[in-house]
């Protein structure tokens, strides 16, 4: 009786020595794995609208033409200012090019002056103020980029054509100062180059910064006094810079591209 109470008293605490068994553990919670990340790319493709605003400056040259056609030098200005307006065109996308067209129309007041070196003046003589002013522009353009998501860098080259107002006044400081003397207006076309940085900051809006150059080269005009004579002929040189913050709204094309 005694070797059978010491063998039940060994085989319960081997058994309670023993490691406990996969089924008395506790079931161990379930947990979902997160979904996989999913990449979002902004589609720069269909057509767009927008505003534009900024400013500008024009350098301008003035040369007096003779009878005989010899050129005589008058001086030059920066016809300065702001401008506003607005621009329609189409993007399409392919992988991270972008390749567009636009057209641009602006209102501008870009104007300046220099008293002519050929027509100075005196107290005596009257002389001459040649002041010129450009109050509106267009461009025509081809746009090729390159996009980092909703991020676009591109440049543009295309045509331009410039209003230009050219009037001569009598100089301070001689007779009849301040007074017109003669005017001469001038549609003018042109090439211009370009730049610009575009972020996208909602599905179809974006926001961005550009920088134009437009190339006139130069013209010769005639002016003519207030009663239509003929007052004399200057040939005018000249190119544009301007820098420009636009806003753009898209529509008609992909909003969002996922994978």
């Amino acid at each position: 009786m005694k070797k059978i109470l010491v063998g039940a008293i060994g085989a319960m605490a081997l058994s309670l020595s023993a490691p406990a068994s996969a089924a008395d553990l506790a079931a161990r919670p379930y947990t979902k794995a997160p979904p996989p990340a999913v990449a979002t790319i902004y589609d720069w493709s269909g057509f767009y609208i927008g505003i534009n605003g900024g400013g500008g400056s024009s350098h301008k040259c003035w040369d007096f033409v003779d009878v005989g056609g010899t050129l005589f030098g008058e001086g030059c200005h920066n016809a300065t200012g702001g401008t506003v307006g607005g621009q329609i065109g189409y993007r399409w996308q392919s992988t991270n090019w972008v390749f567009g067209i636009e057209g641009q129309g602006n209102w501008a007041d870009f104007s300046g002056d220099n008293v002519s070196l050929l027509f100075p003046g005196s107290a005596l003589v009257t002389g001459d103020r040649n002041r010129s002013r450009i109050d509106s522009f267009g461009l025509i353009t081809g746009q090729v980029g390159y996009a980092w998501n909703n991020v676009l860098f591109y440049v543009k080259g295309g045509a331009a054509v410039v209003g230009d107002k050219f009037d001569i006044y009598a100089a301070s400081g001689t007779p009849f100062a301040g007074t017109l003397l003669a005017s001469a207006r001038n549609t003018r076309w042109g090439g211009t180059v370009g730049a610009g940085l575009e972020f996208g900051f909602a599905p179809n809006w974006s926001v961005g910064v550009e920088y134009d150059h437009i190339f006139l080269g130069h013209q010769t005009r005639d002016f003519s006094t207030p009663g239509g004579l003929l007052f004399q002929t200057d040939r005018i040189s000249q190119d544009v810079d301007m820098g420009l913050v636009r806003v753009n709204y898209r529509w008609g094309g992909p909003v969002i591209a996922k994978y």
